[in-house]
């Protein structure tokens, strides 16, 4: 399909904009929340472009075949080629490292950024038997499963949230974790953690079980030469809160050279013109964990937000405004000092193969 953005990089009227996304339930109803909110900004009908990724089709581990970016190319490859004209990602799926061409227009507010424990009769976590068979293909969760409860039998685990949640059915599994974010925009058009039938869900606290960077949150990306009246719509969704938080967790990641996949929590905040930050990093054994608290009020903060917020919709400045500068800059120093504590060797033992 060519590309309907005329010469000047600007769009037709005759024609929708075109949503790019994977194939999954969980990406079609973000995308599916995005594009509403796109059209009530618009005024103009939003296309969902199914895309399949490699991430969709190749069933091995996530960390066997790189992780990071699996979902991604596929999409930014369409985008390129002009079948469709932005695309809506998971931005703990996404590198850190931002490939020439397209930039992240908005980052809409964040979801419940928790992971919750899935289980059949509701047994907390920590409380589940010596043995019991726990589904997850993230290196970082099956760290902290392990922590919690060290007895556990951590079974590496592919597939969609309906299939993992039937596997506990099926007694295959004793729990599965899993992102509450994905249960919210699945089963609650993106509100609060639904109930689940015949399954209890139990919330994981985050200062003691920090996400992954980035977790809950959404990237709208688009070209860097979009048209102008595209840009300036994707930063009426952008939320400058969020976009604050994970530019910070994320260049966390990025300082450790660690990838979006890597055995990594980090999870950010701020209240009262404040940051603060939870991160760990899970080695081998839990005396190997290097791990960071850090607090810290941030001067001007409101004026940082309006300067961001007057150039969120003009594309790549937003990233070089002050707000992002200072998240990075806080960022890269945290990272500074978990290599300092020893984050270095545990992330280079824990990288994947590039072969």
């Amino acid at each position: 399909m060519r590309s309907q953005r005329s010469s000047g990089n600007r769009m037709t009227t005759s024609q929708p904009i075109r949503l790019g996304t994977r194939r999954s339930r969980l990406a079609v109803a973000q995308s599916g929340m995005v594009a509403r909110e796109l059209e009530r900004v618009s005024g103009r009908t939003v296309e969902l472009v199914q895309l399949t990724s490699e991430g969709d089709t190749n069933r091995a581990s996530l960390a066997s075949f790189g992780g990071s970016g699996v979902f991604a190319t596929r999409l930014r490859d369409g985008l390129l080629a002009g079948e469709c004209d932005l695309l809506v990602h998971s931005l703990k799926d996404l590198p850190v490292e931002q490939p020439p061409g397209l930039i992240i227009a908005a980052t809409p507010p964040r979801a419940d950024a928790r992971d919750v424990v899935i289980t059949r009769d509701g047994t907390p976590f920590d409380d589940l038997p010596e043995g019991a068979r726990i589904g997850t293909g993230s290196p970082r969760r099956a760290a902290q499963a392990r922590r919690a409860n060290p007895g556990v039998d951590v079974r590496d685990l592919r597939g969609n949230i309906d299939s993992r949640m039937q596997r506990v059915r099926d007694d295959e599994l004793d729990a599965v974790v899993i992102a509450a974010a994905g249960l919210t925009r699945v089963d609650a058009d993106g509100g609060e953690i639904p109930t689940v039938a015949g399954l209890s869900i139990e919330p994981r606290a985050l200062p003691g079980w920090p996400t992954a960077a980035g977790q809950a949150a959404l990237a709208v990306e688009t070209a860097e030469d979009a048209d102008p009246q595209l840009l300036a719509w994707l930063g009426e969704l952008d939320a400058p809160l969020t976009r604050f938080a994970v530019t910070l967790e994320r260049a966390v990641l990025g300082g450790i050279e660690a990838g979006c996949h890597a055995p990594v929590g980090a999870h950010a905040f701020t209240s009262d013109g404040s940051a603060h930050v939870r991160v760990a990093v899970y080695g081998d054994e839990p005396h190997d964990d290097v791990t960071l608290d850090h607090s810290e009020r941030i001067d001007g903060f409101e004026s940082l937000i309006e300067g961001y917020i007057q150039a969120r919709g003009s594309g790549a400045a937003a990233d070089s405004s002050g707000l992002m500068i200072r998240a990075r800059e806080i960022g890269s120093d945290l990272a500074r000092r978990l290599l300092e504590n020893g984050a270095a060797d545990i992330v280079t033992r824990e990288a994947p193969p590039t072969s």
